[in-house]
């Protein structure tokens, strides 16, 4: 499974964790199609993203502007959640390359509104995450 399969597949298991809360590891296993399996990077970034939630939604709430984090959809939120965790705590991934993808993501599950909303917000998020770095 490459890395744009397995934010596909995160980001339905952060969505249905989101809403139902079952156990993510649960979620990632329904997420997943037959012949496919959960690989190192796509536990990696599920299981980040929700060890790190609380101050990914603090980054998120801080760069959300005139909205809150619960009025965001649940597919933009699973989005913007992962991307955060990936900016913010995997080293080896450019931070281009994560806001491409979310955008990417945003535009596959929701749409053209979806796309344009999680690029203004992670183009909040770099600038925060640039302006701490220095």
């Amino acid at each position: 499974m490459n890395r744009r399969l397995a934010r596909l597949r995160a980001v339905q298991a952060l969505f249905q964790i989101d809403l139902t809360a079952v156990e993510w590891k649960e979620a990632l296993s329904n997420s997943l199609e037959d012949n496919e399996e959960i690989t190192p990077f796509l536990e990696k970034i599920v299981s980040g993203t929700l060890t790190h939630k609380e101050e990914i939604d603090a980054i998120l709430s801080k760069n959300l502007s005139n909205w809150s984090l619960d009025r965001v959809g649940n597919v933009d939120r699973a989005v913007l959640r992962m991307a955060v965790h990936e900016m913010k705590f995997i080293d080896d991934i450019p931070m281009n390359v994560t806001f491409n993808e979310a955008i990417e993501l945003a535009k596959a599950f929701g749409g053209e509104e979806s796309g344009r909303f999680v690029n203004g917000v992670l183009s909040n998020v770099v600038q925060a995450i640039s302006k701490e770095e220095n």
